[in-house]
């Protein structure tokens, strides 16, 4: 049934393992993949992994540093695996504690051990008991709670229970004749001299003639307001005049007269002149800069705040704020367990919400850090929660920092060198700045001596094309011919509206290259992640120009909004390719992230579902606004309390 079993060291070192009968592949590759794709990548919350046709599911002991794989076919569904991996890590442990806590795990596989006989021991033990319970059988009707109603309760009687009605309508008459005389038949209208002076007419019976005009003064005083004085409105004060515009500083907009200054306004004003002054963008491009303020940061202002006032001395526990405040007492050398760490966990949780964090990838964060902490023994002067912030920390920084290294001015060279264009195409949801941040990495490619084509493939919205030629005039002045040689920088390649994107694209590359570009920066419509024809459209665009980058454009401002527009960009890409290996997202352009103050949840979320690096990041609305991701500096913000 089972594929291999397989019992490692964090480090890499197999002590050992156990392949099924007729099982010839190796399970090095499937291992191997789990080991990247999961454990390196801080993704221990998820409890199996798929690969190829197996499942893979693991346990971690972080007190020796070991991890327990198995893997079978994942079409078997096999409900005493996770009983049995608990089993064998704990039968494991039992046996070679001595040699793992004294020698090691290195140590251990110089040693001969026989681990092969009780491994199948608990193996038939397992199955004998999987086998033993059965499928589950339905109850009987004599075992139902239905069998123990009644047939006098669940008979529906037609207009409902005679008796509750009966006695519904005992308590109406009662509650009416326990009200006054007006209530009871119909109340006279405010200003009205009707006096009813028999006491059987209003229906009430053993009230006196004295009783009886004081409920009608209490009754005309509670709804008629009788007693209240009368308000006479308040008179409206004229609105204040706006203020004239003279004294103010105020700019004039009205450019309807048609003077000569005024359409030179306009004309400074939406084309820059070429001596407009911008930072230089040479090289590589600055990382993004967070506020953050550090734990020692706040334990120095802490330690100054009880210098300064030694009476609150006693009360610095309770004062010290955060998420981790609450158990920064927990201190001692012992192992840690989930329940000790679960006051912590939920904290974190919440924290990781707030600051926009997906809600399902902080639930996955907070196991992961569970799995890599449990079991793992504590220094003595070590608290509960510093050792959960760090562990978060850690793999908070490690889901940032991207698996493979994105460099985009050494692979246009490599294009370059080719006589072949480096080909990048943007995608993602309407109103993300798609356009605008392809405006800014165009700046920044030419800043670095690259030629840029811009394709207008976004055929779809009115305007994106003009969108796109406002933005290429604008960059021809700030780099004219001159700078390059007599040779154009940047040329808008566009075929109007309702055309296939996925043809013009094709033009546009073979365009690049006849004309000798270097970059082609291929602009597609935004589109929402459940519309089938456009993400059939895009997927036929990726599949049939292969570019060498496809970058998905997200606003930083979305949080579980941005998991649910990955997974299904990338599901619909994969659904609707043409092609055997569909492409995927390559990269992620981050955008609008000078508004999120601290809240920089989004980045994670979209780094972890995708496992793709965040290769720009949009900080404005000039065109060198555009920075790198500094993966600590994030996570100094995000942890921020």
């Amino acid at each position: 049934m089972l594929d291999f079993f397989a019992i490692f060291s964090k480090g890499g070192i197999v002590l050992w393992c156990f392949q099924g009968a007729g099982v010839t592949e190796s399970f090095t590759g499937p291992v191997n993949a789990l080991i990247r794709s999961v454990i390196l990548q801080e993704r221990s919350g998820i409890n199996s992994y798929t690969h190829n046709a197996l499942s893979l599911k693991y346990k971690l002991d972080n007190e020796f540093e070991l991890v327990f794989v198995v893997g079978f076919q994942k079409i078997l569904t096999l409900k005493y695996i996770d009983k049995f991996i608990d089993d064998v890590q704990l039968h494991f442990r039992d046996r070679y504690k001595n040699e793992l806590e004294q020698r090691g795990a290195l140590k251990l596989l110089n040693s001969t051990f026989e681990f092969e006989d009780d491994f199948r021991q608990l193996l038939r033990k397992a199955e004998e008991s999987s086998r033993a319970r059965g499928p589950v059988s339905m109850k009987t009707f004599e075992e139902s709670q239905k069998s123990q109603k009644t047939v006098k309760s669940m008979i529906e009687t037609r207009g409902g229970d005679k008796s509750k009605e009966h006695s519904g309508k005992k308590n109406k008459n009662a509650k009416k004749e326990a009200l006054p005389a007006e209530l009871a038949g119909d109340v006279p209208k405010a200003g009205t001299s009707a006096v009813m002076t028999n006491s059987a007419e209003n229906g009430v019976q053993g009230l006196t003639e004295e009783e009886i005009q004081k409920n009608r003064e209490k009754f005309f005083r509670k709804h008629f307001g009788a007693d209240k004085p009368s308000k006479s409105p308040k008179p409206q004060k004229p609105r204040e005049k706006k203020k004239s515009e003279k004294g103010n500083n105020f700019v004039k907009l009205d450019y309807s007269d048609g003077s000569k200054e005024s359409k030179e306004t306009v004309a400074s004003d939406n084309l820059p002149e070429p001596s407009l002054q911008l930072d230089s963008m040479k090289g590589d491009l600055r990382s993004v800069d967070c506020e953050s303020s550090t734990e020692e940061e706040e334990d120095e202002g802490e330690e100054r705040a009880v210098v300064a006032n030694p009476s609150k001395e006693s009360s610095k526990k309770g004062a010290l704020g955060g998420m981790f405040g609450m158990l920064r007492g927990l201190v001692g050398s012992k192992s840690l367990s989930k329940d000790d760490m679960a006051p912590v966990l939920d904290k974190m949780k919440e924290h990781l919400i707030a600051k926009n964090v997906a809600a399902d990838i902080a639930s996955q964060l907070c196991d992961s850090v569970a799995k890599k902490l449990e079991g793992r023994v504590m220094g003595t002067f070590t608290t509960v929660a510093s050792t959960v912030k760090q562990a978060l920390q850690e793999s908070l920084v490690q889901i940032l920092q991207p698996k493979r290294r994105v460099d985009i001015l050494r692979d246009v060279l490599e294009a370059r060198s080719q006589c072949r264009p480096f080909v990048i195409t943007f995608c993602g949801v309407n109103g993300v700045g798609k356009s605008t941040n392809l405006a800014k990495i165009s700046f920044w490619l030419m800043e670095n001596g690259f030629s840029v084509l811009i394709a207008a493939c976004d055929t779809f919205r009115a305007g994106a094309v003009e969108q796109l030629r406002t933005h290429e005039r604008r960059l021809s002045s700030l780099h004219p011919p001159e700078k390059h040689g007599g040779h154009l920088s940047i040329q808008l390649y566009e075929k109007g509206y309702g055309k296939d994107a996925a043809g013009i694209a094709m033009e546009a590359i073979a365009y690049a290259r006849n004309q000798g570009f270097d970059v082609v920066l291929v602009d597609t419509a935004g589109r929402m992640q459940d519309n089938a024809p456009l993400m059939t459209a895009l997927a036929k665009l990726i599949a049939v120009n292969q570019p060498d980058l496809v970058l998905f454009v997200g606003e930083a401002l979305v949080g579980n909004e941005a998991v649910d527009q990955l997974v299904k960009f990338n599901q619909a890409l994969a659904d609707h390719s043409i092609s055997d290996k569909p492409r995927l997202i390559d990269g992620i352009v981050l955008t609008k992230f000078d508004t999120i103050d601290d809240k920089v949840g989004a980045a994670i979320s979209m780094t972890y579902i995708t496992g793709q690096p965040i290769v720009f990041v949009g900080t404005g609305q000039t065109y060198n606004d555009l920075r790198s991701l500094n993966a600590r500096a994030v996570v100094s913000a995000l942890m921020k309390a």
